[in-house]
């Protein structure tokens, strides 16, 4: 919604309730973002490198990455076999902040494993960006929780939206050297939809980095609290993650 950070959910069968909907012909999901922008929804329309079936099929390795560097690649294979591993329906930011860890920590082992030093350079961008946007949508969720008329509203959001492409500027500047990975991404247009997946691939990765510490970096023992976390009540879940956030 234009002044709300809570996504449309999609649901179906297996997948259960999701924040987004993918397509495999660009034209069809534009023509899905217009319809929905007709309803007066914030869209955003986003190119997917790969995707789970969750273990029902093999998962595929498209033709296009075979252009990737074996780092990009490896990446991506173990985002998408986390999903395989465990998949909790209806609860995207849990199974995809789950998967963004196994994806990072597995990574980070892939190059240990090989002699090499994981590049930590993008890495800290890439975090001080994210740190960035969640900022940012933390102060567009206190501005959408005030009574405000809704052309106030609307000014204030993109108030907001300025700042956020001051402040990346600006860190770009002073830390970057000038030189910026999302340059593309801040200067388009902006919108709560294009703010999701920051909520949906990053909300608890610290949490899930928390458990596997505390699982001595064991993965069946990781993967087995994880399931254990899956089966607890939304609610309790939210509690623990939070709890281990703090932790981190």
């Amino acid at each position: 919604p234009e002044f709300s950070l809570d996504p449309e959910l999609h649901c179906f069968p297996i997948a259960g309730c999701v924040a987004y909907r993918g397509y495999y012909q660009q034209g069809r999901a534009r023509g899905a973002a217009a319809l929905l922008r007709q309803q007066g929804l914030d869209t955003y329309i986003g190119g997917v490198e790969a995707y789970s079936t969750l273990g029902w099929f093999d998962d595929p390795l498209l033709n296009s990455m075979l252009r990737w560097d074996d780092e990009r690649l490896v990446a991506v294979i173990f985002h998408e076999l986390a999903h395989q591993q465990f998949y909790l329906p209806g609860d995207t930011a849990f199974n995809e902040s789950f998967a963004t860890f196994v994806e990072r920590e597995g990574l980070r082992q892939w190059h240990t494993s090989r002699g090499e030093t994981p590049p930590a350079s993008d890495d800290h961008q890439r975090q001080q960006f994210v740190e960035l946007v969640l900022a940012s949508r933390e102060r567009l969720r206190l501005l959408y929780a005030r009574d405000l008329p809704a052309a106030a509203m609307r000014s204030a959001k993109q108030a907001e939206f300025a700042r956020l492409r001051h402040d990346y500027h600006r860190l770009r500047q002073r830390e970057w050297g000038g030189q910026g990975r999302y340059d593309a991404w801040i200067d388009a247009p902006l919108n709560n939809a294009k703010l999701l997946p920051f909520g949906l691939y990053d909300q608890w990765v610290p949490a899930f980095a928390a458990l596997f510490a505390r699982e001595g970096r064991d993965w069946p023992a990781f993967y087995a609290a994880v399931a254990a976390l899956g089966q607890l009540p939304a609610e309790q879940r939210h509690a623990q993650l939070t709890a281990l956030q703090g932790d981190d």
